[in-house]
């Protein structure tokens, strides 16, 4: 059959990749203790020892607070880049935008490392700061091309209405295009929270003495008795991750429709 072995190699391809996503519910509900088979049981014990961890709290709370203030940061900035990439011409533009984008192909240690020997020779205390300065550089270029797409969707002559309407280019931009690419910056938003939730090489050089989730998940892999609980812990994650991707997809087909482009892929 045409195509046949290129199928089965992508659904085995699919299956290496997620099964170990898989594999999380099943022992998070799993009552024994080793992460075995055969399964010794149902429970869901090992959740509620999950919300009663002060520790994971902690973590959880500082994950929190990087993540939905290096989305803001992140987003605010992508709207500056690609709002002057996709309407202005100017000298050095496309180094600039090379550089905007450059986090995407560089290895997170690197940066990591760079960010760390920067800040310790100007005197910075490493803390959460320090986190969300290095989840905000990381998450920037992903901003950047979700919001390039929904600017470069927009119809020009709807400023150049407003223009000649007699609209500032502020309020032009506030009242006609900002409304306009709303749901390309919601995508923006969610897409750079679940990045950051999830970035571990960067929390781990840049946090100092505090935790963020996934660093506190890498301390307790090990002690063999809190595993189950991390599994746990994993499927509310992957769970969070699906929903949050879902609602970023679905904001971003729903600024395409409302612009009229045409739809070249998304992230599901």
């Amino acid at each position: 059959m045409k195509g046949g072995g290129l199928r089965i190699y992508a659904i085995l391809y699919l299956l290496f990749l997620y099964a170990p996503i898989i594999l999380l519910p099943i022992f998070a509900f799993n009552s024994g203790t080793i992460i075995a088979f055969p399964l010794k049981g149902f429970t869901t014990d090992w959740f509620g020892q999950m919300f009663e961890n002060a520790s994971l709290r902690r973590a959880l709370t500082n994950s929190l607070i990087i993540a939905v203030s290096s989305s803001v940061f992140a987003t605010c900035l992508g709207v500056f880049a690609a709002r002057a990439s996709t309407r202005f011409e100017f000298p050095g533009k496309g180094p600039i935008m090379g550089l905007i984008m450059l986090p995407l192909v560089l290895p997170e240690i690197i940066v990591s490392i760079s960010l760390l020997v920067v800040l310790l020779s100007i005197g910075v205390q490493l803390n959460i700061l320090t986190v969300i300065l290095g989840h905000t550089l990381i998450c920037m270029p992903y901003a950047t091309v979700i919001l390039s797409t929904a600017f470069n969707s927009l119809d020009r002559s709807l400023e150049e209405a407003a223009y000649d309407l007699g609209e500032t280019k502020w309020s032009a931009f506030r009242l006609v295009i900002l409304p306009l690419v709303m749901p390309g910056i919601i995508s923006s938003l969610l897409m750079s929270f679940t990045i950051s939730l999830d970035e571990f090489i960067i929390a781990f050089f840049l946090a100092g003495n505090e935790p963020t989730l996934p660093t506190y998940i890498f301390s307790q892999l090990r002690f063999p008795k809190q595993i189950p609980m991390i599994m746990a812990l994993g499927t509310v994650l992957v769970v969070m991750s699906i929903i949050l991707l879902t609602i970023a997809e679905y904001f971003r087909r729903r600024g395409i429709a409302k612009t009229g482009a045409k739809d070249t892929g998304g992230f599901l």
